[in-house]
């Protein structure tokens, strides 16, 4: 059922908020919901003497006095220095209570003009201007201006169902900005009127749901035809943030966090097969691996809640990433989580391959773990792989005298033999034994390229931070 406050009860509230301090605030501000919401059981809201009533957590409480036991003198200057020190601690007393009263006066100033201004200290909007949707149930539901009774009610819980914003904007498209507005309203203390700023989002800027849906296969296609990122992520923060304002978690919540950290992934690969032809910097993605770590965190909280989703991939993308950052701890931990069946996974298993191989130091396992990862698994994997290509190569070296560019190819998993042979060149060490005949007969001087190799390793990846890291 619903209910009206009578007048009556508004100027009590006012009255009893404006008493309060910080000492009291709490246990009055739930001693008058419960007194409300039993009355409001009772039928006598509109009968009750409100004027007279007072709560008890606002009554002033009786306080010891301090009581100075001193040995009985017989002299006079003792009872003299006696009574000037009881003087100057009850002076000292009225100057803290002095000081106590005006380090609230401006709270209760401010408290009081809130309730001047809104009648019980809160703004009451008899027509919304957004639309109150309970997601659970599908339905809207009615205005703030009232409580909601129904069996089970608790005063002090907050139905947060019962004011979620609702777009009704039908654009398809629109530029991510950052909210600077308040996104949720808190609920009044008796449970019943909320505090609704004058600053919050604007429903006729939100899209709901069903244009939300149509967004997402538009920007999609765009992807195909175009690949162009940079509007693609502009577009894709936006549309998570309208699903965020609306409080919306559904299937469809798990798909766009899903293929945006899949964009993001493979922007992330495009820039790091860039920067090895020295057309970028690494440092480029690291704005696209924020992106992807946001993403993964979503789907985290997403999946925990039991929605579905490609579950056992972003887990894999999650154990290359621990990986990569060398986060041993925090493995052993996931690790220990795992069950049968998601250690069972294709993905999953591939991804706890990857590590144990490179916890061996089996390289040759670990890159042909790298040639058939599944799904993106390898785009994670390109973050590190180059490391690990210059630590075998200085392995190899350590063990041959020479090493035809053919078998690194094979062995390292380059893509070409004249990726290698780039690869030898970028870090400094394409010393071979007969440099002028074709790549596929070219063998590599291992003895004049090992200091070249160590050398480069230890500028190139040696000195990595932590900023470095997924």
């Amino acid at each position: 059922m619903n209910v009206e406050f009578p007048v009556s009860v508004r100027k009590w509230v006012e009255q009893q908020m404006s008493q309060m301090d910080n000492s009291n605030r709490q246990e009055a501000t739930e001693e008058m919901k419960k007194v409300i919401h039993q009355h409001t059981l009772a039928g006598d809201l509109w009968t009750f003497d409100w004027a007279s009533f007072k709560l008890h957590a606002l009554e002033p409480k009786s306080t010891l006095k301090r009581k100075f036991q001193a040995e009985p003198s017989g002299n006079k200057k003792g009872k003299k220095a006696l009574k000037n020190t009881s003087y100057a601690l009850g002076t000292e007393d009225e100057i803290a209570k002095a000081k106590r009263a005006r380090r609230f006066e401006r709270e209760h100033e401010i408290e009081r003009q809130r309730a001047r201004a809104g009648g019980l200290g809160f703004r009451v909007d008899p027509e919304p201007s957004y639309t109150p949707y309970n997601h659970s149930t599908g339905h809207i539901t009615q205005g703030v201006g009232s409580m909601s009774l129904e069996p089970g009610y608790d005063p002090n819980v907050i139905d947060w169902d019962r004011y979620t914003i609702v777009g009704k904007s039908n654009n398809l498209f629109k530029d991510y900005l950052r909210l600077t507005t308040v996104c949720c309203r808190s609920a009044h203390p008796i449970g019943a009127l909320i505090h609704s700023t004058p600053q919050e989002p604007n429903p006729n800027d939100i899209r709901p749901l069903h244009v939300l849906n149509l967004t997402l296969k538009e920007l999609k296609r765009i992807w195909r035809e175009k690949n162009d990122y940079k509007y693609i992520n502009n577009q894709f923060k936006s549309l998570r943030q309208d699903l965020t304002v609306q409080r919306i978690k559904n299937e469809f919540t798990v798909q766009v966090y899903e293929i945006h950290a899949r964009m993001a992934l493979e922007a992330v690969r495009s820039s790091i097969l860039l920067s090895r032809l020295c057309l970028l910097t690494v440092s480029c993605t690291k704005g696209d691996m924020v992106e992807y770590n946001q993403c993964q965190g979503m789907l985290r909280h997403l999946y925990d809640l039991g929605l579905p989703g490609n579950f056992h991939e972003f887990l894999a993308y999650r154990i290359l990433s621990m990986v990569h950052g060398r986060n041993k701890s925090e493995m052993n931990l996931l690790v220990g989580q795992l069950t049968k069946e998601q250690k069972a996974a294709p993905a999953v298993r591939h991804a706890l391959e990857v590590s144990k191989a490179l916890t061996r130091n089996n390289y040759h396992v670990f890159f042909q773990l790298f040639a058939t990862a599944p799904n993106m698994g390898g785009y994670i994997m390109d973050h590190f792989v180059e490391e690990k290509r210059a630590q075998t190569l200085m392995t190899m070296c350590k063990g041959y005298m020479t090493i035809p560019l053919g078998f690194i190819e094979k062995q390292l998993s380059y893509d070409s033999i004249g990726a290698a042979r780039e690869s030898l060149v970028a870090h400094s060490a394409a010393t071979f034994k007969n440099p002028y005949d074709l790549d596929a007969d070219k063998l590599l001087d291992c003895k004049a390229a090992f200091p070249l190799l160590t050398a480069s390793f230890e500028e190139k990846y040696r000195k990595v931070g932590i900023k470095g890291r997924i």
